[in-house]
């Protein structure tokens, strides 16, 4: 969190202008002052609570006193930005503590799992501020795809199965015509537009800030590359993603967009994109890749006509969905069982080796895999 010695000032005055009542009202105060971007507001969140945790004397002294059962609850994963934040508020006391003496041991590391095995398949949102800088320079290392389409144009080419008779006239006027050589030609072989349409809702918003980082690697190595960001509305992040620096581009998008870290509406910004720009950036067998967890709050029926549209209108469309990390997933939600059925491939997004697997998929001659078919359910597999 961007806070410096104004925001304190103002959040101490704040305060005093307000009062310490209840813990609530002591919550809002410091939020309606310190949390400038909707990106801070989970990590002000858990700074909050992870400060007052340590601080319930009462529920310690119970602790002491009652006898203690064993634990048979299964562990959660850390909350969304935890990792970071107590790392951020215990830095100070760390850097005070005196260097221990650590003695050096000779481990045989042949069975064991490197530090990067372990980063790739460790979830974004549970990543320290540490893993997150890695992870980000392990995507700018990917192999990115080579996916090629045949076009209408051509180009000369000496092996070519098609004969060029303009090529042929143009050469044997420079002798004259006295002498015609055969010229040959064949399909020119463009990259396909990549269009990306992310999901930048509170529940979405973690993995949507990393996968910015990986289309920014995108936008680098091949041209035609669209992305667009929607939550309760649509806006276009192409040319914010041009820019050289990453760090740039996505402060450029967080200036850009509104809604971040708010509601979603995915059926409606469906429709908005499909009448003012599926036909400008939908061309030349585009690939669109949809990020979102499925969760619509409005009508689905709206949403399943929409995602048929944009179906037809692609050669390929992808939903990247970051709920397909947990094993037991199932299309229960309405809008996934509305829009399941019309999309080629179903993936998740949530670590380093399911963007590899995505860029295997958009590889030409990969294989496709991600099928959605076995995500639906007896009746939506009969229907």
């Amino acid at each position: 969190m961007r806070v410096g010695p104004a925001s304190v000032k103002d959040a101490i005055e704040a305060v005093l202008a307000a009062g310490i009542g209840s813990r609530d009202d002591f919550y809002w105060t410091l939020h309606a002052v310190l949390v400038t971007r909707h990106e801070d507001h989970p990590v002000f969140d858990e700074a909050f609570r992870l400060f007052w945790r340590s601080r319930e004397l009462i529920e310690k002294m119970l602790a002491m006193f009652s006898p203690v059962a064993p634990d048979m609850r299964e562990r959660q994963k850390p909350r969304a930005a935890e990792n970071r934040v107590s790392q951020a508020m215990f830095e100070g006391h760390r850097k005070n503590e005196p260097p221990k003496e650590i003695p050096e041991i000779e481990v045989d590391a042949r069975f064991t799992v490197s530090g990067n095995e372990v980063l790739r398949g460790k979830d974004f949102a549970q990543m320290t501020a540490a893993e997150l800088s890695e992870a980000r320079h392990e995507i700018a290392a990917l192999r990115l795809p080579f996916d090629l389409v045949a076009t209408r144009r051509f180009r000369p080419d000496p092996r070519g199965k098609k004969v060029d008779p303009r090529a042929m006239m143009r050469a044997s006027a420079r002798t004259g015509g006295a002498l015609i050589l055969p010229k040959f030609r064949s399909a020119r072989e463009v990259h396909p537009p990549l269009v990306v349409l992310a999901d930048i809702s509170g529940s979405m918003s973690q993995y949507t800030r990393i996968f910015l980082h990986f289309l920014h690697a995108l936008t680098e190595k091949r041209r035609r590359v669209h992305a667009f960001v929607f939550g309760t509305r649509l806006t276009n992040l192409t040319r914010q993603m041009r820019h050289r620096d990453p760090d740039a581009a996505l402060a450029d998008c967080s200036a850009a967009v509104q809604d971040w870290s708010g509601g979603t509406r995915i059926g409606e910004t469906l429709h908005e994109f499909n009448r003012l720009w599926s036909r400008r950036v939908l061309g030349q067998g585009a690939v669109v890749l949809l990020i979102t967890d499925g969760l619509e709050r409005d009508d689905v029926v709206g949403l399943q006509a929409e995602t048929e549209r944009l179906r037809k209108s692609c050669r390929r469309l992808i939903w990247l969905n970051p709920l397909l990390r947990f094993d037991g997933f199932e299309a229960r939600a309405r809008g996934v069982r509305a829009m399941l059925p019309h999309v080629d491939e179903f993936r998740p997004v949530h670590n380093l080796n399911a963007l590899a697997d995505l860029c295997a998929s958009l590889d030409q001659g990969a294989p496709a895999g991600g099928d959605p078919r076995r995500y639906l359910l007896p009746a939506d597999r009969a229907a």
